[in-house]
């Protein structure tokens, strides 16, 4: 009996194998295959020459910058600048700061020391 059993087993095991198939053809994937064949039979359409014509402006370059003109007498301009007295707008800006005028006038050294001055906190109760 046992040689029965062996023979039986073989059998199954060769039938088994004949259904596995490790060939190139059962093992080729048919969608790659058409997909593949789409590709290279496709072919895009002509584009016509004047295509573009009516969805892009044509070019025209921006006209060339003139340069800028000094005055004909910029040393006059100059000396009116500096004799001219401040504007009552930069006196209300100087005074809504809430420096005094000798604070305002030091310059920049002595707005770094007012910087680097430490902190008075008021204990609030």
């Amino acid at each position: 009996m046992s040689s029965v059993r062996f023979l039986t087993q073989v059998s199954r095991t060769a039938r088994n194998a004949r259904t596995f198939s490790s060939s190139a053809a059962s093992r080729r994937d048919l969608v790659q295959e058409l997909y593949l064949k789409e590709l290279k039979s496709y072919k895009p359409p002509v584009a016509a020459k004047d295509a573009h014509v009516g969805s892009v402006k044509p070019f025209s370059p921006p006209p060339v910058p003139q340069p800028p003109s000094l005055p004909a007498d910029l040393a006059a301009d100059l000396a009116a600048y500096d004799a001219a007295e401040p504007t009552k707008a930069d006196v209300e800006a100087i005074k809504s700061t809430g420096l005094s005028e000798e604070e305002v006038g030091r310059g920049a050294d002595a707005f770094l020391s007012f910087l680097e001055e430490d902190v008075k906190h008021e204990a609030h109760h």
